[in-house]
């Protein structure tokens, strides 16, 4: 009792510090620069305003009053207000503390907003764009991204990302390739034969952080064990969504890579004390690691082989899948919460953990250990607990907000992702609501009141910024290990602990190796490749929950599940697809017919609705008794089954 009494009293000095320092300083209202998406949780931070202080939100075209509230303990709610189909802006003004800066309210606004930027910065990142002409020993690390290294697992996220919102990627053709395939999945590809063309090398690179394998054992260079987690997400895919674009002489030399390796590479078991880290942050071996041997990758890379072979006739999936049920066991019996090396210790790979057991659930649920979900249950609780305060930040102790000195970039990007997953399979809104504090902190309801990416001239130049979006983090770090000053979509920084509850000032230095500037100001820090990713899993897993499909009879006003050969229904897809808020947009689900899968094409039902349609005629000779409907892959499906009566 005495140790949690102690606690309170240090964070309300604290509280009562920055009060102090900045009672002279009247803080306008703290939005999500960006926007809100519709029929989701909406908050704002208004630091400084009393409890019961009025805030209205006006419409900026029509400069009429929309919503009225009033502010609780620094906040200001109005997950209420959805003006369902409105193209203009919005802005809040606080009695006594100014208006915020514009931003929309929109369907999907996050996801279609967001999700191109999230593989382009993969795009641009690359160590070298050709394959044939790659250095390992020039890119630190040894790539495929800069500044990173098979650890980096790209091709499993790039995988996820696809599979979670298929059709949005058609929009975006024109990069890579022959310009007829979606530029995500040519990415994939060439991550892919990055992966195979690199998966036994042990040879130099740049530099990197730190040395690899089992202490007492011979050390490598590079973490060319992680290939095959790589190559295991694309042998998954290939049964799914990329034999057109995958011929299958090619498969199987991927498949066999993993088949032939697995086991000498210990890929099918968990890996704890594996990368000895010379970082300061965490200098020796580490139970687990961003580096190389995140806690959950085996579930993730276990489950990913088992769904490749059981579509194999000479197969072997139940062994891949008792060594997913193993790792999931591992995690299950071993995970604490309360141990930071389990949790923000491991940073950027803390994501992975939460994210692996709610794959399974995805994925095989009637195959995962049945303690998961209760696991995931106990994981709920403490987050709700540790986010319990106006920022909604996931706190690392009762007398510590976030690290004082490093980014945590791993952190409230990555957060999001694991609460959207998780709150799909408990159906907690609470938890979900949450998930989307965790990307308003991103865009700007942060201490620093900014985006994490700088919004610099050369990435707004090369579209490679959120249109909207005002202000960006104000340090640059243009160059540093990665050289990602002019890539698309990086994240630069996250506010550290001095900066909590509100940072005092904001000044604009640009990043150093050497040098960096704490205390007042927000961190100099740069973009990271693993940072990115879990940015790019927040915008894959925020689609669970908000995705239906439905058939509906041909007046559109019933829904069915039985139909006759010959009879006319509607199709109703409502997802991720609305890019473009002035004209229709279009999308597409899956009729599987017996042996036979072909794609059926839906249009938005009128200029910005988000909903996607389409008449379809029963083949009135089908001699089938079921069809399946479906939109998504590996378990980001929505899918139905219509009986055909005969």
């Amino acid at each position: 009792m005495k140790k949690i009494v102690l606690a309170a009293l240090i964070l309300a000095s604290m509280y009562c510090n920055a009060q102090e320092t900045n009672e002279t300083r009247k803080f306008e209202p703290y939005v999500n620069q960006l926007g809100y998406n519709l029929n989701e949780s909406k908050r704002f931070v208004c630091y400084g305003a009393e409890d019961g202080t009025s805030f209205k939100i006006t419409n900026t075209g029509t400069s009429k009053v929309v919503f009225e509230g009033e502010i609780l303990n620094n906040e200001g709610w109005f997950s209420d207000f959805n003006p369902d189909g409105i193209t203009d802006e919005f802005i809040i003004t606080v009695d006594g503390h100014g208006s915020s800066v514009p931003f929309l309210v929109a369907d999907h606004l996050l996801e279609t907003t967001s999700s191109k930027l999230a593989y382009d910065f993969f795009v641009d990142a690359r160590g070298f764009s050709d394959l044939n002409t790659y250095d390992m020993a020039a890119v630190y690390g040894g790539g495929p991204t800069r500044d990173g290294g098979a650890y980096g697992l790209e091709t499993i996220f790039e995988i996820l990302q696809y599979a979670s919102n298929p059709a949005l990627f058609d929009n975006w053709k024109s990069e890579l390739g022959d310009k007829k395939v979606a530029d995500l999945i040519e990415l994939i590809l060439w991550h892919a034969e990055f992966a195979y063309k690199y998966v036994d090398y042990n040879g130099p690179v740049k530099k990197r952080h730190g040395t690899l394998g089992y202490q007492g054992q011979p050390r490598m260079t590079y973490d060319y064990w992680n290939t095959l987690d790589q190559l295991a997400a694309v042998c998954a895919a290939y049964h799914t969504f990329l034999k057109p674009h995958l011929d299958e002489e090619t498969y199987q030399k991927y498949r066999k890579a993993c088949l032939d390796n697995w086991e000498a590479y210990d890929r099918h078991k968990v890996v704890r004390f594996w990368t000895y880290s010379t970082k300061w942050v965490d200098q020796g071996f580490q139970e687990f690691n961003e580096m190389g041997n995140a806690y959950g990758q085996s579930v993730f890379r276990n489950l990913l082989m088992y769904e490749c072979e059981r579509h194999e006739k000479d197969g072997s999936p139940e062994k891949f899948l008792k060594w997913a049920q193993a790792g999931a066991s591992d995690i299950i019996k071993n995970w604490d919460f309360e141990n930071p090396r389990h949790m923000w210790w491991i940073r950027n790979a803390e994501h992975i953990t939460p994210q692996a057991l709610s794959f399974f659930l995805l994925l095989a649920p009637e195959k995962a250990p049945k303690e998961t979900k209760e696991k995931l249950e106990a994981w709920a609780l403490h987050m709700k607990q540790k986010t319990n305060n106006f920022w909604k930040y996931r706190m690392h102790s009762e007398t510590e907000w976030a690290h004082p000195k490093t980014k945590e970039l791993g952190g409230a990007p990555a957060l999001g992702g694991s609460m959207f997953a998780i709150a799909y399979l408990l159906e907690d809104p609470e938890l979900r609501a949450l998930g989307w504090a965790q990307t308003d902190f991103v865009f700007g309801v942060n201490p620093v009141g900014t985006h994490l990416s700088n919004k610099s001239d050369d990435r707004v130049k090369i579209g490679g910024y959120w249109p909207g979006v005002e202000k960006g983090w104000p340090q640059s770090h243009p160059h540093g290990y990665g050289e990602l000053g002019k890539v698309r979509g990086t994240l630069d920084g996250s506010p550290l602990d001095s900066q909590f509850p509100i940072a005092e000032t904001v000044e604009a230095i640009e990043g150093k190796n050497e040098g960096r500037v704490f205390g007042k100001n927000a961190y100099a820090t740069e973009g990271w490749g693993i940072s990115n990713r879990g940015w790019q899993a927040t915008l894959t897993f925020s689609t669970l929950g908000s995705h239906s499909l439905k058939i509906l009879d041909s007046e559109s006003t019933t829904e069915i599940s039985e139909v006759k050969p010959g009879q006319t229904v509607n199709i109703l897809l409502k997802a991720a697809l609305n890019v473009d808020r002035n004209t229709k947009d279009k999308g597409w689900v899956l009729l599987k017919t017996g042996e036979q899968t072909e794609k059926i094409a839906l249009t938005e039902t009128g200029i910005n609705t988000g909903i996607f349609t389409t008449k379809f005629k029963i083949p009135k000779n089908t001699d089938v008794n079921i069809l399946e409907l479906s939109y998504g892959f590996l378990g980001f499906e929505q899918s139905l089954t219509l009986n055909v009566q005969h």
